[in-house]
């Protein structure tokens, strides 16, 4: 009986073993440096699930980091400010972006405005155009819509999914190591909004913490990562005091106006507040905004980055620009141009730890950083900065 045990227990560990090299052989074997498609450039597409900042950031990021990796030439992006949308973006990469390698696709940029029935015409199109036309090499999902659209069999084009909250609670992703398709692979940080909900309590040990999210679906509350933050919540023994606020099938005004009234509505309520992804939040209304927490002097912590540190929130993790998630996924494109599978390669990439703070808004609140906080502090703004 030992010994069946003991051969079971080697043949378990060695059939281990095996498939970890194979896995690890695989994932070796494919390159990051440029190569043409037999002659060609690489068609790429892209699908977003509404206009929204954190896109266009990631999308410029994203093209500088494969020039960084040699596919193009590093660009020199127009100064247009934060307005400009995917879609002109997208033409202007289309039209400038010197590369041998590459070709962003100008009538293969799709947005779903946040529509729903937009959404549903789009997917048809695109599944039609890949399957059909079959010209596109890589598509860009960006967002949960993006994402849910084209996890699926219905296409085998190779996708990569960007700027999604909770891919594995949105049913996006199979699990966090497996995308469970073949063409799909899709970062996954299970974790980022947790450390950074701690992170925000360890330092003030706040009693009620204000979060603003769209309350009634699964996208809502995914991109206010609402499961995660409960969870600290039973955690650390603090209550978490929501207010819904529509972002979906409404318009920007509509999904603005609507944050706006939480916010005013939760300032008195509470002595912390967490700015979570919503399209009604966006840099050029930071100051409105935030400026029922600046008058009953309440720490903000933004949940997408740097560029809400610099226009007003106090505390965020730094971002870097999105340098380090878009090199991340400008090698999983390459090695997927050199032959890999994109299911086969990693997805779990967590940002490095980094604080943004702004001292400004420090000041406003009466909040006075110590010196273990300024000096883990990868950014620090002296001021509010007032978009364009």
């Amino acid at each position: 009986m030992n010994r069946c045990l003991n051969f079971m227990f080697i043949l378990a560990l060695l059939l281990g073993l095996s498939f970890s090299n194979v896995y690890a052989i695989e994932k070796k074997d494919f390159p990051i440096t440029p190569k043409m498609n037999n002659g060609k450039k690489w068609r790429i597409a892209y699908l977003e699930a509404g206009a929204y900042e954190n896109y266009t950031d990631n999308l410029r990021a994203l093209v500088i980091a494969l020039s960084d990796l040699g596919w193009a030439k590093k660009p020199v992006f127009p100064k247009s400010g934060n307005a400009i949308s995917s879609k002109k973006l997208w033409l202007w990469i289309s039209d400038n972006l010197k590369s041998d390698y590459l070709e962003f696709v100008p009538d293969a940029c799709w947005s779903n405005n946040w529509d729903e029935k937009l959404r549903e015409k789009n997917k048809k199109i695109i599944l039609e155009r890949f399957n059909r036309k079959k010209d596109i090499d890589l598509v860009l999902a960006m967002g949960t819509w993006a994402g849910q659209d084209l996890a699926n069999n219905k296409h085998s084009v190779p996708a990569v999914v960007i700027s999604t909250s909770n891919p594995v609670a949105t049913k996006i992703a199979k699990s966090i190591y497996d995308s469970g398709y073949d063409h799909l692979n899709v970062r996954v940080d299970p974790t980022r909004y947790e450390r950074q909900i701690r992170i925000f309590y360890d330092i003030f040990k706040f009693k009620k913490l204000g979060v603003v999210l769209e309350q009634n679906t699964i996208e809502g509350r995914s991109y206010a990562a609402i499961d995660d933050i409960n969870r600290v919540a039973k955690e650390r023994g603090f209550n978490v005091i929501t207010c819904n606020a529509p972002f979906s099938d409404v318009s920007s005004d509509d999904a603005y106006n609507a944050v706006l009234k939480c916010n005013r509505e939760l300032a008195p309520k509470v002595d912390a507040y967490y700015i979570t992804v919503h399209r009604g939040v966006t840099l050029k209304n930071m100051d409105k905004l935030l400026a029922p927490f600046m008058q009953y002097k309440i720490p903000t912590f933004s949940q997408r980055g740097t560029e809400e540190v610099k226009c007003g929130a106090l505390l965020s993790i730094a971002r870097a620009g999105f340098k380090y998630v878009a090199r991340f996924h400008a090698e999983t494109i390459a090695k997927i141009f050199n032959g890999a599978k994109p299911r086969v390669l990693d997805q779990l990439f967590e940002d490095p730890p980094r604080i943004a703070i702004n001292l400004k808004t420090a000041r406003i609140i009466g909040y006075d950083p110590g010196v273990d906080i300024l000096g883990s502090s990868d950014e620090v703004f002296e001021d509010i900065a007032t978009p364009r």
